[in-house]
């Protein structure tokens, strides 16, 4: 079992994720034999990412160390800070606590995955604290762009660590909602902070970052003018712009159609728990739309970070089942792309005004604020908690480093500040901090599939971007190790890579490269089989390739073998040569298509009768 290199009397603040990232958010406190875990998030895979579905943590010390977690804390109920939860369960079933919306979304993951009955699952609030014998919990309610948003703090016998969550000081929040509540991190403040580790997102941005009902003005003006049918697409989990999209519809009068099985859970989430009042008469089925003129139809639906499957570019593609866009169609795009996702968000939207759709977008037209502070709300938080050291979380690397020098600027010592990297161990006293050790493990696990076993390493990926970049020759040939001969083959195939049809004198090169890597295998091994047969074509193919194109395919010989039983004879005691290689092009056609391998099987067989009573000849190299 790994354990950290630090004292008994210190506690451990770490990052399985979320530390020179947006998304992957785990943070962990350890005191002695208790684990306090706060969030556990996935990161969606950047385009480089080749088959990959989400990006989870590296959970192996948190599995060796089983035994000493108490729990894992939900700040609030974004894919980047709930996304892992199934992932993790299927390793190290612990408790989770999490806020009402943040546990509505939970249970409806782990259903999904089957893990609910097993689950242990507790609902709490701002005012709950929860108990271990050495630490423990207690919470405090900030805004963000979706309900019930908790700040953790994690108290320990050397003082008390702080983790903000996404977060932004939203003092006008929509519908009555509840806005910060600065007097519970005044008070943790004044007790005192150990360590603050703050949400550094919108650290680039010299702003105080607007609140949601400022969005909520602007989308009931646009509302206003738009006279034929409204597509509102927005995060499914930003409850609070479902709202006000759905008030401002029902001012107007317009029935409220909801697609995508995200946007379906959050509507009713929202609905359950009062974050959202939709009278039942307007909500329509899917398939009623076009049973209301266009004026009184508002869609809802995802699909705003050009997510290929989701239902807006479906719509946008003409693949949907049941909407299309029609003249004078308004589709209203209620965010920003986030990182990575520029390219495709802005080829969905020229497909959607090419189809004859009116979009509006982005900050131009007021229609999006951001869930996380700007620097001055960075500030402010600082200045509440008045920490003696300081960690920015949840950003990259940049980020983290402007988010340093304010706190700096309000206070925290330069050398109580630590830019910190997934897996560093920060070891702090009441008096001290220091980086103790770097758990290894911490890295990313590629999720290509639905559960945690549904992985691929690094070396898979390596192999799919080369796949991608370079394309892939499969060399097929029919081997008989009794007589030492090729029975059929061998043939090129190329995809990816070359055009065949284009391609014949290089295709040619490489059948004629095979066909004597295969005859010099027989003379030059004393034992011949499959494994090195594979292995001298891959070498000699990989080199001519390289010379002839600059590139390397990823080589796949697909040799069968017959007669393996005799592949510890001598090769020169039935040993057949074919010296010329005339044959050896003859079965490639005129387009490079090989001939059946009945065929070359007959040819071959014939030639063998021929020569079966000569004394067989020593193959010369090419």
């Amino acid at each position: 079992m790994r354990k950290l290199k630090i004292h008994n009397d210190e506690v451990a603040f770490f990052a399985m994720g979320g530390l020179g990232e947006i998304g992957k958010n785990m943070y962990c406190v350890q005191f002695q034999d208790e684990i306090i875990i706060i969030d556990c998030g996935v990161l969606f895979p950047e385009d480089e990412l080749l088959g990959v579905d989400y990006v989870i943590q590296n959970y192996d010390y948190l599995v060796e160390n089983k035994e000493k977690i108490k729990g894992i804390f939900i700040t609030h109920g974004h894919e980047d800070h709930i996304g892992g939860l199934p992932f993790f369960l299927q390793k190290v079933n612990v408790p989770i606590y999490a806020g009402p919306f943040a546990m509505s979304l939970i249970r409806g993951k782990l259903d999904e995955k089957h893990l609910l009955k097993t689950a242990e699952l507790h609902e709490i609030n701002e005012f709950d604290t929860v108990h271990f014998k050495k630490t423990w919990v207690s919470f405090f309610r900030t805004t963000h762009s979706i309900p019930d948003t908790l700040g953790v703090a994690v108290h320990t016998p050397q003082g008390t660590i702080i983790q903000t969550g996404d977060f932004k000081f939203d003092l006008t929040p929509v519908g009555q909602l509840p806005a910060p509540n600065f007097q519970q991190m005044a008070k943790l403040g004044d007790e005192g902070v150990l360590l603050l580790t703050s949400d550094s997102t919108n650290a680039e941005r010299p702003q105080f970052t607007k609140s949601e009902r400022w969005v909520d003005i602007h989308i009931r003006r646009i509302f206003e003018r738009i006279k034929g049918r409204i597509i509102f697409a927005s995060f499914a989990s930003n409850v609070y712009r479902l709202r006000e999209a759905c008030d401002a519809a029902i001012k107007q009068g317009r029935k409220i159609a909801v697609f995508g099985r995200s946007m379906e859970n959050a509507i009713a989430a929202g609905q359950d728990l009062g974050y959202l009042n939709i009278p039942e008469d307007y909500l329509i089925d899917q398939n009623d739309i076009n049973s209301y003129p266009p004026e009184k139809v508002m869609i809802m639906c995802t699909g705003s970070q050009g997510e290929p499957m989701a239902a807006l570019s479906r719509i946008a593609n003409g693949t949907h089942r049941q909407i299309t866009i029609q003249p004078g169609d308004t589709v209203v795009f209620s965010s920003n792309p986030i990182p990575g996702n520029t390219t495709s968000v802005n080829a969905l939207i020229n497909k959607l005004e090419e189809s004859g759709a009116t979009v509006i977008h982005g900050y131009v037209n007021n229609i999006h604020t951001s869930g996380h502070g700007g620097q001055i709300d960075e500030e402010l938080m600082l200045r509440l908690m008045k920490p003696k050291f300081f960690a920015p979380v949840h950003g990259e690397f940049r980020m983290q480093k402007i988010h340093t020098k304010l706190a700096q600027m309000t206070g925290v010592p330069k050398d109580h500040c630590f830019i910190l990297a997934n897996g560093d161990v920060l070891a702090l006293t009441k008096d001290s901090a220091r980086i103790a050790d770097h758990i290894e493990t911490a890295g990313d696990v590629y999720i290509d599939g639905r559960d945690v076993g549904d992985s691929v390493g690094n070396p898979e990926i390596r192999e799919r971007r080369l796949l991608s970049e370079e394309g892939v020759v499969t060399a097929v040939a029919v081997v008989d190790l009794k007589d030492y001969q090729i029975v059929a083959g061998p043939d090129i195939v190329s995809r990816g890579f070359v055009y065949m049809h284009e391609s014949q004198e290089l295709i040619k090169a490489a059948n004629h490269e095979v066909f004597w890597a295969i005859l010099n295998t027989f003379k030059n091994h004393k034992h011949v089989d499959a494994r090195t047969i594979n292995r001298t074509i891959v070498s000699r193919l990989q080199k001519l390739l390289f010379e002839r194109t600059g590139r390397r395919p990823v080589i796949i010989p697909m040799v069968t073998i017959l007669n393996g039983d005799a592949k510890n004879r001598q090769p020169n005691d039935r040993y057949v040569a074919k010296r010329h290689h005339n044959r050896n092009n003859a079965h490639q056609g005129q387009d490079g298509e090989r001939r059946s391998t009945n065929n070359h099987q007959h040819h071959r067989r014939n030639r063998y009768h021929e020569q079966k009573h000569q004394q067989p000849a020593a193959a010369a190299e090419k």
